[in-house]
């Protein structure tokens, strides 16, 4: 009788050992440092002309329309007051005007 004498495939053997162990997870890839969210959200504010109201860290109110922004200020143009320069660690919160309590959103 004769016997035949199985191999195993050596390509096989080479893709199992190049192959990344199954037992480690795939790190998720690190988010982008700059989204661009707050960016859009200035502009959409900027072009509409929303009025604004700024709550500053120390408790005062500032309303206005925001005129421009870089990156560490705000200029706020006031009606009958002086426009305002704004920097950015200085403030709070802020929202739309409109989305105060008791007004009605158009």
């Amino acid at each position: 009788m004769n016997r035949k004498l199985i191999r195993p495939d050596l390509t096989e053997i080479k893709e199992q050992l190049q192959a990344p162990p199954k037992l480690y997870r795939q790190r998720k890839p690190i988010p982008p440092e700059q989204t661009n969210a707050e960016s859009f959200y200035y502009l959409k504010q900027m072009t509409n002309k929303t009025r604004m109201v700024i709550h500053l860290k120390d408790g005062e109110q500032i309303r206005g329309v925001i005129e421009w922004y870089d990156r560490h200020a705000l200029k706020v143009h006031r009606a009958g007051e002086p426009n305002i320069l704004l920097l950015k660690d200085n403030i709070k919160y802020m929202y739309k005007e409109t989305e105060e309590e008791g007004q009605d959103e158009d």
